[in-house]
């Protein structure tokens, strides 16, 4: 059974860094991909950024390119998410996903595994 646990969340000001991370347990095999995802109330959950587990190819969504920086530490089993210069609008849970599937891609439905989010919140 996977378990994924994120951390790292807390409040920073607008222009701030934080480093999110996610550890795995319970993995008998590579994921295909890790993903972060991130949610505000009443929208729905949206890709953030991914990157592939065998050679660390990535991925962002437009709105993060050049600020946020994704990587993986793969005997820890562990994938970070690295936020530069974090504007308000960055304000969400985070979560961390894995997929499993050799067909994943960015939307929420190709991930296998979950964590249970942790909280950013960016101060004007």
């Amino acid at each position: 059974q996977v378990q994924l646990v994120e951390s790292g969340g807390g409040l920073v000001q607008a222009g701030g860094s934080l480093r999110l991370s996610c550890v795995s347990s319970g993995r008998t095999v590579r994921p295909y991909a890790m993903g972060w995802f991130r949610q505000t109330p009443g929208k729905e959950r949206e890709f953030v950024a991914a990157i592939t587990w065998i050679n660390g190819g990535t991925v962002y969504t437009d709105s993060v390119k050049g600020r946020f920086t994704i990587s993986k530490d793969s005997a820890k089993n562990t994938v970070y998410l690295q936020m530069n210069s974090l504007k308000p609008e960055d304000t969400a849970v985070y979560y961390c996903a894995e997929s499993r599937s050799v067909h994943w891609n960015l939307q929420v439905a190709a991930y296998d595994y979950w964590g249970q989010g942790t909280q950013v919140t960016v101060s004007s």
